[in-house]
C-alpha cells in the first residue's frame, strides 16, 4: 500500500536493553510452555496489525514451514532502515534487538497501537534460534539476519523493485533450549486467533497457511463485529436480532454488538486494540453494567415487571447473552505484557455510554424483540431463584449427613488433595475392576450409572435434581457454579476415564460439558485429565503389549513378525479389563498417559457440544455429513 504517514528512524524511541529476555522469557511472554510459544507469533502479528489500525496495510499472512519456522508477511509501510539519529544504526536493527525500540511511545506514527509495549518483536528475536527480516521500503529491499537476537551483519540492500509495494516479512524459529515441550504450532489456535482478529479488524485479509499438512484458510469480514455475533450463534436459535453501536468518544473507539439466543451461558469477547483480552477488564464491565441497567428501565417502564417484584440481576440480563466489545485506545493500560485484561478507568464510563444509548433506543424501537428478552429474563431469574433452593437443598443435604460421600465413591486413605486422585468411570463393571486394580492409598475411583444429564441444554435447578451429577458434586467437595470454591476440592487430580466408543465419547463430552460450565477454574488450574485406556492386547509367546491406536497396534504386530505371530484382541470397553491390566495400562502412574484438558480445548469443545447438542438440527447433520469420511471406524472414535 502507498507510504500515507510520516514514519522513519526519529519516530523510534529506545527505553532500554534486551539481555533479560532470554533468562526470564515469563515476564515477556508469559513462560515457556505452549501458550508463550503461539505468543511468539501473536507478537509478530500484533506489529502488523497495527500497520492495519494505522491504516497503511490490508494484507497479513502466516505460513508454518516444515521445520517449524514461520513467516509473517504484511504490505505495511516497512520498519524503517534508515540510520537513528541517536544511535546512529539502522532503526531496523533498534527495533528487531532493542526491548522497548519502536514506533508506539512518541505518539506521531501510530494513533493506536496493539503492541503497546513494544517489547514484541525483539523479545521474539532473542527467544529464537534465528531470524531473518526483509523490509520493502522506497524502492529498496532490506535484509538483516539475527541468532538468538543478535545481528549476524550490519541490514543490507539485497535489491530495487519498482512501483509503491512496501512491507515487511520476518521469519524466525523458535529456540527448542527455551521452549523444550517442543509442541510445535497449533493450526486450530492460531486460526481461532486470526478469525477474531479479522472480525475486529473490519476489511484486512489474514491468510494462514500450514505446510506441514498443506492447510489454509483465509479470512475477511465487511461485517466486523456484528458478523462475529452472527458466526457465534450460527448453531444456536435467536431470541433477538444483533443490538449493534458504535462511537468515538474523546479519541477513544467504542464498538460493540449483542445479541441473545436460547441457551443459558452467556458468551463474551472482549479486545482492546484487537487483541483479546480474555480476563476482561475495564470494557467488560461497563457493557455488562449497561446491559443489565437498560433491560430493567425498559421493563419497568413498559410494565413488563412491577416495581414490587423489584429489578433483574446481572446474571438473569446475561443468560444466553453473546456480546462483543470491542475498543482501540491510544493508550492502552494492560495488568500485564500478555495484554489479557484491559485496566483504563476511563473506557467503563465511555462503553457504558454507548451502550445505553444504542441499546435504550433499540429497544425502543423494536418492541417483540424487547419483550422476548425481557421474558427470557423473567424464565432466567425464577429458574435462577429455584437453582438457589435446589443448590441450597443439596448443601444443606450434605451438612445433615455430615458430608456423606457417595455410596458409589470408593474412597482412598491419603487425605492430602496433592497426592490424591478421582477416577470418573462409566458403568458398575468397569467402576468393578478399577475399585479392584487401582492403589487404594491415593486413587479414588466413583462410578456413574449410564449418561450424566445434558447438561449444555437444561438449567442448573434441574441439574441439580440428577442423581448421578449429586454423587460428583458430593465427591469432588468443591460446590458447583457460583459458589464453587477450589479451596473444598478433594483429589488434586480428577481423571475422565471412559471406554474408547462412541458411547464413552458421548460421556466424556457430557461431562466436559458439566465441568465446563459449572466448574471452570477445576481447568483453569489444570486439575482435569482424560484417561487413555489401550485399544488392543497384543501378546507374543510370553510377552504382552498394548496398543493405544490403530498405528501402535500396526507397528506392534509387524515388530512381533505379522498377524500370524500374535494373538490379537480388541478391548471394547474397561469392563473387559481384568484389574491388573486396568492397573498397568490406565491406573499406574508409572506407564498411563493421561491428557490435560485446557481452557482452550474446553472453549473448542463447548463449541462442539453446542452444535451437537444444542436445538438445532440442520447444524448437526451438516457436521456429521461433513466428518462421515473422516470415520473409519466408528467405536474406535475417542
Amino acid at each position: 500500500m502507498a507510504n500515507s504517514t510520516h514514519y522513519d528512524a526519529g519516530d523510534i524511541q529506545v527505553l532500554e536493553g534486551l539481555e533479560a529476555v532470554r533468562r526470564r522469557p515469563g515476564m515477556y511472554v508469559g513462560g515457556t510452555d505452549t501458550k508463550a510459544l503461539h505468543h511468539l507469533i501473536h507478537e509478530v502479528v500484533d506489529n502488523s496489525i497495527d500497520e492495519v489500525l494505522a491504516g497503511v496495510c490490508n494484507y497479513i499472512s502466516v505460513t508454518i514451514h516444515p521445520d517449524e519456522s514461520v513467516t509473517v508477511k504484511d504490505n505495511g509501510r516497512g520498519i524503517p532502515t534508515d540510520i537513528h539519529p541517536e544511535k546512529k544504526i539502522s532503526a531496523l536493527q533498534l527495533v528487531m534487538t532493542v526491548l522497548h525500540a519502536g514506533g508506539k511511545f512518541g505518539g506521531g506514527s501510530y494513533k493506536v497501537s496493539g503492541g503497546l509495549h513494544g517489547v514484541g518483536v525483539s523479545a521474539v528475536n532473542a527467544l529464537s534460534e534465528w531470524m531473518e527480516v526483509t523490509v520493502h521500503r522506497e524502492g529498496k529491499v532490506f535484509f538483516q539476519r539475527y541468532e538468538r537476537g543478535i545481528p549476524k551483519a550490519p541490514v543490507k540492500t539485497i535489491g530495487t523493485y519498482t512501483g509503491e509495494q512496501t512491507g515487511t516479512t520476518t521469519t524466525f524459529l523458535f529456540d527448542r533450549t527455551i521452549f523444550k515441550e517442543d509442541t510445535g504450532f497449533k493450526f486450530d489456535t492460531l486460526m481461532q486467533r486470526f478469525r477474531e482478529m479479522a472480525f475486529v479488524t473490519r476489511g484486512v485479509t489474514m491468510k494462514l497457511v500450514d505446510e506441514r499438512d498443506d492447510r489454509e484458510i483465509t479470512f475477511h469480514f465487511e461485517g466486523g463485529i456484528e458478523s462475529f455475533a452472527r458466526y457465534l450463534n450460527r448453531n444456536r436459535d435467536l431470541v433477538s436480532p444483533t443490538i449493534y453501536g458504535e462511537k468515538e468518544i474523546d479519541g477513544i473507539g467504542i464498538e460493540y454488538a449483542v445479541q441473545y439466543t436460547d441457551t443459558y451461558a452467556e458468551s463474551v469477547y472482549t479486545f482492546a486494540n484487537t487483541i483479546h483480552t480474555s480476563d476482561g477488564g475495564t470494557h467488560l464491565t461497563g457493557l455488562r453494567a449497561a446491559v443489565t441497567r437498560c433491560i430493567n428501565d425498559y421493563a419497568k417502564k413498559s410494565g413488563l415487571i412491577k416495581e414490587a417484584d423489584g429489578s433483574f440481576s446481572g446474571d438473569d440480563t446475561r443468560e444466553g447473552m453473546t456480546a462483543i466489545v470491542s475498543i482501540k485506545h491510544p493508550d492502552p493500560q494492560f495488568e500485564s505484557q500478555t495484554k489479557v485484561k484491559l485496566m483504563n478507568p476511563e473506557v467503563q464510563t465511555y462503553v457504558q455510554q454507548v451502550v445505553m444509548e444504542s441499546m435504550s433506543a433499540f429497544l425502543e424501537e423494536n418492541p417483540s424483540s424487547a419483550k422476548a428478552i425481557i421474558q427470557k429474563c423473567l424464565t432466567s431469574a425464577r429458574a435462577r431463584d429455584a437453582a438457589r433452593k435446589a443448590r441450597d437443598l443439596v448443601i444443606r443435604k450434605s451438612v445433615l449427613e455430615s458430608m456423606t460421600l457417595p455410596g458409589k465413591l470408593a474412597d482412598c486413605s491419603e487425605r492430602d488433595p496433592s497426592k490424591t486422585e478421582l477416577y470418573i468411570v462409566e458403568g458398575d463393571s468397569a467402576g468393578g475392576s478399577a475399585k479392584q486394580g487401582r492403589d487404594r492409598h491415593f486413587q479414588a475411583i466413583l462410578s456413574l450409572r449410564g449418561k450424566i444429564l445434558n447438561t449444555e441444554r437444561a438449567r442448573l435447578d434441574k441439574i441439580l435434581g440428577n442423581r448421578e451429577v449429586k454423587s460428583l458434586i458430593s465427591a469432588m467437595g468443591t460446590g458447583i457454579g457460583e459458589t464453587f470454591d477450589l479451596k473444598g476440592l478433594r483429589y488434586g487430580r480428577i481423571i475422565i476415564m471412559t471406554d474408547a466408543d462412541v458411547d464413552g465419547s458421548h460421556i466424556r463430552t457430557l461431562l466436559l460439558t458439566f465441568f465446563f460450565r459449572y466448574m471452570q477454574p477445576l481447568i483453569e488450574e489444570g486439575h482435569l485429565y482424560i484417561a487413555q485406556p489401550p485399544l488392543y492386547r497384543v501378546s507374543s509367546r510370553n510377552q504382552v503389549h498394548y496398543a493405544y491406536n490403530e498405528a501402535e497396534k500396526d507397528q506392534l504386530v509387524s515388530k512381533l513378525g505379522g498377524m500370524s505371530k500374535v494373538s490379537l484382541s480388541r478391548y471394547k470397553g474397561l469392563g473387559e479389563m481384568n484389574p491388573e491390566q486396568l492397573w498397568e495400562t490406565t491406573l499406574n502412574p508409572e506407564h498411563r498417559t493421561l491428557l490435560l484438558v485446557t481452557l482452550d480445548d474446553a472453549a473448542e469443545a463447548d463449541r462442539t457440544f453446542d452444535m451437537l447438542m444444542g436445538a438445532l438440527v440442520p447444524p448437526r447433520r451438516r457436521f456429521i455429513q461433513t466428518h462421515a469420511k473422516e470415520v473409519r471406524n466408528l467405536d474406535t472414535i475417542g
